[in-house]
């Protein structure tokens, strides 16, 4: 059995300032206003049209932009993720997937919770969990059960990487529902961390989006 931590990774290449895209949602923007001809070409335009839409909140023109996103994370919060339901979503499949295989590493892969101290109790009781549950599951294979029919005993532990692509207005809808206080401490860990690197590289479409500690 391996225990890793919850992690993301950005899928979608984003252009230096995110300017590009900015350009783009400012070229589509302006089709409601007649204003092409306010265009400059070095993109500073495009910072205070989209800048314009957010603060009117108008934001449908962000829309057209997407961006894509792969979390690792347990099964728990997976289920989360997929209530995003304007998202698109590609993950990883228990029913397919059989993890007694090379390809896998012949074991079970976990997420650590964040709220169990590691070597406390009631870690220990967690990893005793984790290691029945490994346990079970590849005598249900010996036994001749397909992976869909073994993964029945596979806890919520289990690492899952789920990718979602959605657009801006989605994307900051997103975050202001799962950086929250009262959002589950391990969405958090990946959410918030994700966010400020979003920040920087997309600071006018996600620079308003506070999080409150």
């Amino acid at each position: 059995m391996r225990i890793i931590e919850p992690s993301y990774e950005i899928l979608t290449e984003i252009s230096d300032g995110g300017i590009k895209e900015l350009q783009h949602i400012e070229k589509i923007g302006r089709v409601c206003y007649k204003s092409e001809d306010k265009i400059t070409e070095d993109g500073e335009s495009a910072k205070k049209f989209v800048q314009m839409l957010i603060g009117r909140e108008h934001e449908a023109m962000i829309e057209h932009s997407t961006l894509s996103v792969k979390f690792t994370v347990d099964r728990g919060v997976s289920h989360e993720l997929v209530r995003h339901r304007i998202a698109s979503f590609a993950q990883e499949s228990t029913r397919y997937c059989n993890y007694s295989k090379d390809k896998f590493g012949k074991e079970i892969t976990v997420i650590r919770p964040l709220f169990f101290e590691e070597g406390s109790d009631k870690d220990v009781a967690w990893t005793d969990a984790m290691v029945s549950a490994e346990h079970m599951y590849f005598e249900l294979l010996d036994l001749g059960a397909t992976p869909q029919e073994a993964r029945s005993v596979l806890p919520n532990s289990t690492k899952t990487e789920i990718t979602i692509t959605a657009n801006y207005r989605e994307w900051r809808n997103f975050f202001k529902l799962r950086t929250a206080k009262a959002a589950h401490p391990q969405m958090t860990q990946v959410t918030r961390p994700l966010l400020k690197e979003l920040k920087t590289i997309l600071p006018i479409i996600f620079d308003d989006i506070e999080v409150e500690e």
